[in-house]
Order: C-alpha cells, then structure tokens, then sequence
C-alpha cells in the first residue's frame, strides 16, 4: 500500500511510525502547510514532501492519512474519496454532524474505506473488558461510567484545539469523541441524551474545558461520562457494571499511568475477589489500529471504528450540546 500523509504534526509523526512498525505498505508523500514539518517527515520516512495536501490526493497513492486539524477533515476526506483513495482521518470525524455526513456519503459513493481514528478501541486493556464484557462474565450490562482528562500546559488557551471555528468545540470534541465512541462500543445506540458543559479555568468562553454527559439507551442502560481539561493530573478511567460483575480499565500507560483491567463478579457471600492483568511496553494502539485499517481495506468491509462510528459520535456530541444549550 501507498501510503500520503497530510498534516505533519504530532499526531502525523504517530501515524507514521505505526504504518512503519507494522511493515507492508510505504509512506511515498507527507504534505503540511508548515514546510519544514512537511520537510522533516518526509526525510524521516523516505517520501518526497509538499506543502499543498491537493497535491498528496492527485498522487499515485493508495492510503490517506488525515493527520489536520478538524476544519480540514471535510474537504480533504472528500477529495480523497472522490480520487478513490482510503482514509483514515483523525477524531472528530469533523467539525459538525452535517460535515460528518458529507465525509461518509462521499466515502460511499468513492467505494474507499473511511475509519475515523479511535485508537482507543485497540488499547489492550479496553479490548480485554470487550472480550469479559462479550463473554459474559458481567452479564447484562446496567451503566458504564467514564472519565477522561487532562491538565492542558502553559498557553493552551491559545493552541488550536480551543478555537471553535477550528475545532468544532471545546473538550467533548477532543477526548470527548473518544469517551462516546467507547459509550456506543460498550453499549450501542442511545435514545436518551443530557448533557452539562462548562468553562471553568481556561479562558475559551464559549467553549467548554468540562463536559458532562448522562446517556440512556432504549433498555435502560445508562453511561455516565466526564471529560475536563482541567483534570490536573491525567486520567482515564472507564467502569462497565452488569447484573453478574463489573470491568474496569485505568490508566492508558504514559502520563496516565499503568494501563490495566480488571474483573470482578458479584458474590454476597464470599470476600470480594478480582482478577487484574496489568500490561507493559510501549504504546501499541496506533499501530493496531493501522493494522485494522488495512485489513478492511483488504477484505472490503467497514473498520472497527469506521467512518458510521465518527458520525455516531458527531451526532451524541450535537445531542449533548444541545441538551447543556437548553438547561435540561
């Protein structure tokens, strides 16, 4: 596979190591409007650099890597699939449910693969509580509470993630589009959406540096989630209960803290007892979910965390804002 990638900053250079690690396919073009980022990439992975990403979609390559800023998600996802490229495109899936659409119903119509990227999916604790989860050893799920945050840094207020016209919002739109997407994953759909935003440190009025969110799905069951960028020490946390057991996942290694799962099941007459598996090493998500990303593409089927589930999570996230917009 033939690999481009657009947008050279951090999450870029992520992206291309996963491609490089998993080995068969070949990054040929990076593209950034920062020359030298698009520069520094390409030297580091062998391709050739431009600063026009229109430039990366009319070339010879199989694969788009959507490595923007949100507000660039749309057009660039659209071009590609016009081109009849795949894409893999960063989370939010876009700055609005309406641009959303537009990427999916273009991915359609270009028959490409679009996967959203939600590399939490591929964490190994998260896959561990799906597999006990699926397995049955919570039985019926009854709620799942979710917690996921930062602590920003000195001049966050001025990063791009806090520019609503760029970033769609504030932090439901960024770790926020995690912590839905994992709410749907465990879950499924909703019906029932209230929500709480609010500013409460980082002068980004009117958007948010706090979210919250209470979701009910047509059986009842019920996900609670937060996500703050004034969590001054990282964290994650995620706690799915059902009728027979409970599984949690903490931490995601890194700043978060070791990343781990753990199994427990109801019992009311015997001491409480877990089971905890605790994983080590690097990071491997990211390379993970390229790995998925390609296989899709090979076998003609939508990902795991596929473009749908980016506009699923789009549409919670408007749902929510528009609870916390009416006070209810």
């Amino acid at each position: 596979m033939r690999v481009g990638i657009i947008g050279a900053g951090l999450q870029g250079r992520r992206r291309a190591r996963a491609v490089i690690d998993a080995g068969g396919a070949k990054i040929t073009m990076v593209a950034d409007s920062n020359r030298q980022a698009a520069l520094d990439l390409a030297a580091a992975t062998g391709a050739v650099f431009t600063t026009a990403w229109e430039e990366v979609i009319a070339a010879d390559v199989d694969a788009v890597l959507v490595c923007t800023p949100p507000h660039l998600h749309a057009p660039v996802t659209v071009a590609a699939a016009g081109a009849g490229k795949h894409v893999l495109c960063e989370k939010p899936l876009a700055t609005s449910y309406a641009e959303g659409r537009r990427m999916v119903e273009a991915a359609q119509a270009g028959g490409i693969v679009l996967k959203c990227g939600f590399n939490l999916r591929h964490h190994p604790g998260i896959r561990q509580a799906r597999a006990w989860v699926d397995g049955g050893e919570t039985g019926e799920v009854v709620f799942l509470r979710l917690r996921y945050g930062i602590g920003g840094r000195s001049g966050y207020e001025r990063e791009w993630r806090t520019r609503a016209e760029i970033a769609g919002g504030g932090q439901l739109m960024d770790q926020g589009m995690h912590a839905l997407d994992l709410c749907r994953y465990f879950l499924g759909e909703f019906t029932t959406v209230k929500g709480v935003t609010a500013t409460g440190f980082w002068p980004v009025s009117p958007i948010e540096d706090n979210a919250f969110g209470l979701l009910k799905t047509e059986k009842g069951q019920v996900a609670s989630l937060h996500v703050s960028w004034t969590q001054w020490k990282n964290l994650f946390s995620l706690e799915v209960y059902g009728k027979e057991g409970y599984v949690t996942v903490e931490g995601l290694g890194g700043s978060y803290g070791g990343e781990r799962a753990v199994l427990g099941r109801r019992d009311f007459s015997r001491p409480f007892t877990e089971t905890v598996i605790e994983f080590r090493g690097a990071d491997r998500s990211w390379r993970d979910e390229w790995q998925e990303f390609c296989a899709a593409v090979e076998e003609g089927r939508e990902p795991s965390g596929s473009g749908r589930d980016g506009l699923e999570a789009l549409k919670l996230a408007a749902m929510l804002y528009a609870s916390a917009g009416r006070g209810d």
